[in-house]
């Protein structure tokens, strides 16, 4: 080695060993244990979240509780007659007794009674649990989540894919419902029947007793110790569940465009690659589950050849009667029973835990804070933005100290390039987001003092992506405006010009669509969108890019029938193309966030300033 290199190596182990650099490295080692014990409490707090979220269906729980006991208590009984049958038959055979045959048909009689009360009991019980008591815990858990998501904020709902929240809602909380099966009939008839069998081991005989019960606390140690070993393969393997999910319901809900593009080949290997993880954390999860079974299997069946040892010693050197060591034998098999399912338990545990966790995170997330202000009196339309500062991520601002003065029944057109913050200004105004800081005002009220649902009634809203549910025309144009007759909905639909192709629809306005309809265009479904927010007549009305999809006569025609039909209504128009706005009473000229410039369309190219810029980038003049 050069003496270079011997100098390299002395600076790095010279680093290394430095104050500073041990600090660090136990500084990580500490942060790293800090975390596994902060996400061990948190699991432990689930499990013990979990048993308390069985509060509605408690008296059922004790129900099959009740029912748990009774069929412990013919599983003891059981044993004890099995013994007793077997002791007559051993004295019918050695001693030849007469008329004992007969003597032994109601012992018999009764422990065939005594069995098929326990599968009685047992089924009844699993249908007690799986038909009635997880029907009524899944439906609550369920309705829960269903009523949480009218809490949530929009920015929710931003951040979540659509098949996450389903996948939480689905597939976990069923997960949650089986885990009423594994508490109760696992654990806890389990650990009852466990009690009791060890009591009345030691009642049969002691000697016998003791090999089943030293080592049942191995086997409950290694089930502990290795159903804890499978938690992070089942964390992840949820994850992944809630990610395949939503990648195959953005598949579906995109699939003309996946189609249009030919990329099937690449959406199949980006779903394969994503099963594939998904398919190896389920099999980690699943085999260090199940692995712990045939384990205590292993030990249940030492103690087992344990007793049948010990006991044909007995019964040749120490004259035990074979009926007692026949019950201990039956006894300890079902001494294993339980501790073969509670094994199974613990390990499930794991996974329903798991997915609890993600149930609960939903259900613990913050919502909205909602005065119950109301709006008072008639609505005139003024809108004011005083110093309004506002950004999704904390770290990018986006609107900054935004000054916006709107007079009843102007129509205001915001224009600007893409991601300069339009479509946020109209977040704010339906309070979709609340702003970080200053105040919007309308009517002079400060509209959080209002109840969201109260602000939103104000306003009438037709965005350039279009939503139509499955149902009537309509029914669709109607949505907002549910006591709307059927001439209201022909009148706002001729004024908003589609009433002439409805007429053409099969079955007219009573023609059953949908967002993925092809009965109607994409101009069409815009235009009905366009009708919907007219019938809702609301004091103010929202249009961003509202005529995106629709032709040039038709946008003609729409705007003529807006500047007609608004009044005094007050009016906010996002738009790209500007000849779109060219009629508005104020154009606001929005960029990173801020108005640059502000007047009409004719003022505004004699300024010569951005907007002139757009305007000459759009049409060339």
């Amino acid at each position: 080695m050069s003496s270079k290199d011997k100098d390299v190596n002395a600076a790095v182990t010279a680093t290394d060993e430095t104050p500073e650099f041990t600090e660090n490295k136990e500084k990580n080692v500490e942060e790293k244990t800090d975390k596994k014990r902060e996400k061990r409490r948190l699991f432990d707090e689930t499990g013990k979240r979990l048993v308390r979220e069985l509060g509605p269906v408690k008296w059922w729980i004790l129900l099959s509780v009740g029912i748990c006991l009774a069929w412990i208590g013919c599983a003891v009984l059981a044993p004890e007659m099995m013994g007793s049958l077997i002791d007559k038959l051993y004295e019918w055979v050695t001693a030849q007794t007469p008329g004992l045959a007969l003597s032994l048909l109601p012992l018999a009689a009764a422990l065939f009674g005594v069995y098929a009360l326990k599968s009685t009991l047992y089924y009844g019980n699993a249908y007690l649990i799986n038909n009635v008591v997880s029907r009524f815990f899944c439906a609550g858990m369920r309705i829960r989540l269903s009523e949480k998501l009218k809490r949530l904020p929009v920015s929710y709902m931003d951040k979540t894919p659509a098949g996450d929240f389903i996948d939480r809602m689905m597939e976990d909380v069923s997960q949650m419902a089986d885990s009423i099966y594994g508490i109760v009939e696992v654990l806890v008839a389990g650990f009852l029947q466990m009690a009791v069998i060890a009591v009345m081991l030691f009642i049969t005989d002691w000697r016998l007793a003791i090999p089943v019960v030293l080592l049942s606390p191995l086997s409950v140690l290694l089930s502990a110790r290795m159903a804890t070993l499978g938690e992070k393969h089942w964390d992840k393997h949820f994850d992944l569940g809630g990610e395949l999910t939503s990648l195959a319901e953005e598949a579906y809900t995109n699939y003309p465009t996946t189609k249009a593009f030919n990329r099937e080949e690449e959406l199949q290997k980006r779903y394969d690659a994503l099963s594939e993880k998904h398919q190896k954390s389920g099999i980690f999860a699943n085999f260090l589950s199940s692995i712990v079974q045939p384990v205590i299997s292993f030990v249940d069946a030492i103690a087992y050849i344990a007793v049948a040892v010990l006991g044909g010693w007995l019964v040749l050197r120490r004259g035990v009667p074979i009926g007692t060591v026949v019950t201990v034998i039956l006894f300890a098999r079902q001494f294993s029973e339980p501790l073969e399912n509670i094994a199974f338990g613990l390990g499930y545990v794991q996974h329903v835990k798991s997915a609890s966790k993600r149930v609960f995170t939903l259900l613990d997330t913050p919502e909205e804070v909602d005065p119950d202000g109301t709006v008072e009196g008639p609505v005139r339309g003024s809108v004011e933005f005083s110093h309004v500062d506002f950004s999704y991520d904390p770290k990018k601002p986006l609107i900054r100290d935004l000054c916006i003065d709107v007079k009843p029944g102007q129509k205001v057109a915001i224009v600007g390039p893409t991601g300069a913050g339009k479509t946020t200004i109209v977040n704010l105004l339906m309070r979709f987001y609340d702003i970080d800081s200053g105040k919007i005002v309308i009517d002079g009220r400060d509209v959080s003092e209002i109840s969201r649902a109260e602000n939103r009634k104000l306003f009438a809203m037709v965005l350039q992506d279009t939503w139509l549910f499955r149902g009537t025309v309509a029914e669709n144009v109607a949505y907002g405006s549910p006591n709307a007759t059927r001439e209201d909905i022909e009148r706002a639909c001729d004024c908003a010009y589609c009433d002439h192709f409805i007429r053409r629809l099969p079955q007219g306005y009573d023609t059953v669509i949908s967002e993925d309809s092809t009965a109607v265009s994409s101009g069409q479904k815009q235009l009905l969108t366009i009708a919907r927010a007219l019938l809702a007549d609301r004091p103010l009305l929202i249009l961003d890019e509202a005529t995106s999809n629709v032709d040039t006569r038709t946008e003609i025609l729409i705007q003529k029938a807006m500047d007609r039909l608004m009044g005094d209504r007050t009016c906010f128009v996002i738009a790209h193309r500007l000849s779109t706005i060219v009629d508005a009473d104020v154009i606001l000229v929005i960029r990173d966030g801020r108005i640059v410039e502000t007047g009409t369309h004719r003022s505004l190219l004699e300024q010569k300033g951005f907007y002139y810029e757009m305007f000459k980038s759009q049409y060339a003049i």
